[in-house]
C-alpha cells in the first residue's frame, strides 16, 4: 500500500510539472446582436483558465496594462457610451505591483452599444489586455475583431473571422516592413535540444519546495518535547502487545502509515476549503499577510514558553477511548489520531507555518503536498525503530535540550514573520519596514539566537546550560555568522542568498551597491552591433517578478557576469514597455491583422513570432542572422545550468 501511495504521489508531481511553451490562458469569442433596425451591441466574452486573472479597466498608473479597446474603423455606426463589463472586477491589493488593482479570475463579458446610421457598417479594432498568475505574467496581448453587416433585427451577425484564442501555436505570417526581416524569422525549434537548451518549470520547483519544507518541518517536530518521548513509548507498546515480532512490526508500520493518512487528509481538507484562486488571493492580499505575520509571532511566543497552543483535552480523551474500544487496524488508526492531538502544542505552530507558506505560494495542491512531506518525516522513525528496536537504546534521552529546540524554532518563526509584514508594508506604502530596517531586525534576531545557543540568554522554562556541546556550538557559530553576513546589507549589499525574503533594493535609503550590464533595448540595433559575438536575448518585463529574481540570483553572479561581458552582446526587451513606436506597425498573426503601437507590442510579437513563446523570463542565444545557437532557457536560478546554456551557445556560434 505504501509503495502504491508513493508511486501515485510521484505521478501527481510529474503531471503537475507538464506545461506548454505558448500559454493561452484567455480565450475570446465575439458577436454583434441587433435589437432593432438601428440599434445593436457588440459582445466580447473572455474565458479565463483557473489560476489566472485578467486586469480590469481604469487602473492606476505604474501598474499592469489595463483592459482597453481601440477602434480602428467605425464606418456606418455611432458608438453609444463606453465598453462596459457585465460583472464588476474583484479589487484587492496586488502584491506583484504593490497597489490596489481590479481583475477578473474566471471570465467576463463586455458589451458596447452602437447606433447604425447607414444601411451597412464596418467595425474594426482590438482589445488589449494583460493576464498574470501566481508564477508569471504574460506580456500585454491584443485580440483583434472585425464586424461588418447590415442593420437587421434579431439575427446575430458574427465577426467576419471568428475570434480564436489570443495566442495559438503555429508560425504567423508577418508584414513587418524592415530591411532586417531576416533576423525576425522564426527559429528552428527542432534544433533547440541540440543547441543545449535548458528548460525549467517554476511551478514544479514550488511543489518540491513545499514538499521538502514539509519534510524538514516533520523532522523538526520530532525533536520537540511533545513528540520525541512518544517514539520509545509507542514502539515499546507495539513490541509488548504482540508475542510475534512480525505482528509488532506490521502494527507499527500501520501506525506510521496512519499518521501519513491523517496529515494528508488535513492537507486535502485545507485545499478543498480554499481552492486555487483563494490561495492565490491569500498570497496577494495585504490583510491576510498581516494575519500571517501575527500568527507566526504568536507561534514564536508560544515556543518561547509564554503559553501552549492546545486542542481541547476532551478531543484526545475521546480518541483514546475509541482506540481502547476498537480492535485491529481501526484501533491503530485511533492511536495515531490520539498522538496527533496530544502533540499539537508542539506540531501546531510548525504545521501552521507550513500551511501559511503553502497558501502564500498560491498552489492548489500545495497544502496537501506539504502535509504529506511533514507526515512522512514524522512517521518514519516509528516504523524504523519498530523494525530495529535495539536502536531505541541509542536514542538521546529526553531533557532540557528538547525545550531548547522549541526556543530555536521560536526565533526562526519570528524571523519568518517579518517576510509577511514586509509584503503588507510594501502594499500600503507605510514605509515602516524598508530594507535596512528589515535587515537590522534579522541581525538582532539571529545574534540573539546565537547568544541563546551559547547559554548567554535564557527563558523561564530553560534548564541551566552548564556546558556547550560541539553541535550546539556550531549552530551558534552559524547563527552569529549569518547575522554578520547580513550587516553589509544595511548599506545596499545584494545579499543574494536571502533576496527572496528581504524587501527590494529600491526601498533602501542608502545604497552603495551599483553596476549593471551594457545592453541594448532594441532588437534590430543590437543585432546590427553584434560585433562578431553571439547575442543573448532576454525577453523580460517591468512587471515580471521572476525576471527580477533571475537578475538578482543569476545575472549578478560574478561567474555569469564574466561569461556574458567577455563573450556576448546582450539585448534586453521589455514586453510591457508602453513607449509608443514612431508609427504603428501592422502584422498578420493567426490570420488576423494586428496593430503594434508600442515597443512592448513589438517585442512581445517578436517573441511569439520568432520563438513561439509568450511567457517571461525567456532567454535565447542567437547569431547575427537570428539563428538559434542555444536555448530556450526559462526561470531557473541554477548558476551552473545557466553557464552551460551560455557556453553551448558560444560553442555553436564558433562552429
Amino acid at each position: 500500500m505504501i509503495k502504491k501511495l508513493t508511486i501515485a504521489f510521484v505521478m501527481l508531481l510529474l503531471a503537475i510539472t507538464a506545461s506548454a511553451e505558448l500559454l493561452t490562458p484567455v480565450k475570446w469569442t465575439s458577436e454583434v446582436k441587433m435589437s432593432d433596425e438601428a440599434n445593436g451591441e457588440m459582445i466580447f466574452t473572455a474565458t479565463i483558465e483557473d489560476g489566472w486573472h485578467m486586469y480590469a479597466m481604469n487602473l492606476p498608473s505604474g501598474g499592469p496594462t489595463p483592459l482597453s479597446v481601440t477602434w480602428d474603423a467605425t464606418e456606418g455606426i455611432t458608438l453609444d457610451g463606453e465598453l462596459t463589463p457585465e460583472v464588476a472586477p474583484h479589487e484587492q491589493v496586488d502584491m506583484v505591483f504593490h497597489m490596489k488593482l481590479g481583475w477578473w479570475s474566471s471570465g467576463v463579458t463586455l458589451k458596447q452599444k452602437f447606433t447604425v446610421n447607414k444601411p451597412t457598417y464596418n467595425i474594426e479594432g482590438y482589445l488589449k489586455y494583460m493576464v498574470c498568475n501566481d508564477v508569471t505574467c504574460q506580456s500585454p496581448t491584443k485580440e483583434p475583431f472585425h464586424f461588418k453587416g447590415v442593420a437587421k433585427a434579431a439575427t446575430p451577425i458574427f465577426a467576419e473571422t471568428d475570434s480564436a484564442p489570443a495566442l495559438t501555436a503555429g508560425t504567423p505570417t508577418t508584414e513587418v516592413d524592415t530591411t532586417l526581416s531576416g533576423i525576425w524569422a522564426p527559429v528552428d525549434e527542432s534544433s533547440s535540444n541540440a543547441a543545449g537548451g535548458t528548460t525549467s518549470n517554476s511551478g514544479s520547483h514550488s511543489f518540491w519546495y513545499i514538499f521538502l519544507g514539509g519534510f524538514l518541518g516533520g523532522l523538526l517536530a520530532l525533536l520537540t518535547p511533545c513528540v520525541w518521548p512518544m517514539i520509545p513509548l509507542t514502539v515499546s507498546f507495539f513490541l509488548k502487545k504482540n508475542t510475534s515480532r512480525v505482528n509488532s512490526v506490521r502494527d507499527a508500520m500501520i501506525y506510521g502509515f496512519s499518521i501519513i493518512v491523517i496529515y494528508l487528509l488535513l492537507g486535502l481538507i485545507i485545499t478543498a476549503m480554499f481552492g486555487a484562486s483563494s490561495l492565490n488571493a491569500l498570497s496577494t492580499n495585504a490583510i491576510f499577510n498581516i494575519i500571517f505575520f501575527l500568527m507566526l509571532v504568536v507561534f514564536a511566543i508560544s515556543f518561547f514558553g509564554a503559553f501552549d497552543i492546545k486542542l481541547p483535552d476532551s478531543w484526545a480523551n475521546k480518541m483514546d477511548s475509541k482506540a481502547e474500544k476498537t480492535t485491529g487496524i481501526l484501533s491503530i488508526f485511533f492511536m495515531a489520531f490520539t498522538l496527533t492531538l496530544v502533540s499539537f502544542s508542539c506540531t501546531g505552530p510548525i504545521i501552521g507555518t507550513l500551511l501559511v507558506e503553502a497558501a502564500s505560494m498560491g498552489n492548489f495542491t500545495g497544502p496537501a503536498i506539504g502535509m504529506a512531506g511533514f507526515a512522512i518525516a514524522l512517521a518514519v522513525p516509528f516504523t524504523i525503530f519498530a523494525v530495529f528496536p535495539s536502536w531505541l537504546k541509542e536514542m538521546p534521552k529526553s531533557g532540557g535540550w528538547l525545550n531548547s529546540v522549541k526556543v530555536v524554532l521560536g526565533f526562526i518563526e519570528l524571523a519568518l514573520s517579518l517576510k509577511f509584514l514586509s509584503v503588507a508594508d510594501l502594499a500600503y506604502g507605510w514605509g515602516i519596514l524598508d530594507r535596512e530596517t528589515f535587515i537590522a531586525l534579522w541581525v538582532v534576531i539571529f545574534a540573539l539566537l546565537g547568544m541563546y545557543l551559547l547559554g548567554k540568554l535564557r527563558f523561564a522554562h530553560d534548564s541551566e546550560v552548564k556546558g556547550i556541546g560541539v553541535f550546539r556550538f556550531f549552530l551558534a557559530l552559524i547563527s552569529l555568522s549569518f547575522a554578520v553576513y547580513l550587516i553589509p546589507g544595511l548599506w545596499g549589499a545584494p545579499l543574494k542568498s536571502v533576496s527572496a525574503f528581504v524587501p527590494p533594493l529600491y526601498t533602501q535609503d542608502f545604497n552603495l551597491y551599483g553596476g549593471g550590464f551594457s545592453e541594448y533595448d532594441d532588437y534590430d540595433e543590437g543585432m546590427l552591433n553584434s560585433a562578431g559575438k553571439p547575442i543573448l536575448v532576454d525577453f523580460s518585463g517591468y512587471g515580471c517578478v521572476n525576471c527580477r529574481k533571475m537578475e538578482a540570483a543569476v545575472f549578478d553572479n560574478s561567474r555569469v557576469r564574466k561569461v556574458i561581458e567577455d563573450n556576448f552582446v546582450m539585448i534586453k526587451l521589455m514586453v510591457d514597455d508602453k513607449k509608443a513606436l514612431p508609427e504603428p506597425v501592422y502584422v498578420k498573426e493567426n490570420g488576423k491583422k494586428v496593430k503594434l503601437e508600442t515597443y512592448g507590442d513589438r517585442w512581445s510579437y517578436l517573441q511569439r513570432h520568432k520563438c513561439g513563446a509568450n511567457s517571461q523570463p525567456y532567454y535565447v542565444v542567437l547569431d547575427s542572422e537570428g539563428k538559434l545557437m542555444s536555448g530556450p532557457y526559462y526561470y531557473d536560478e541554477d548558476i551552473d545550468k545557466f553557464i552551460e546554456f551560455l557556453n553551448k551557445g558560444k560553442e555553436n556560434f564558433n562552429k
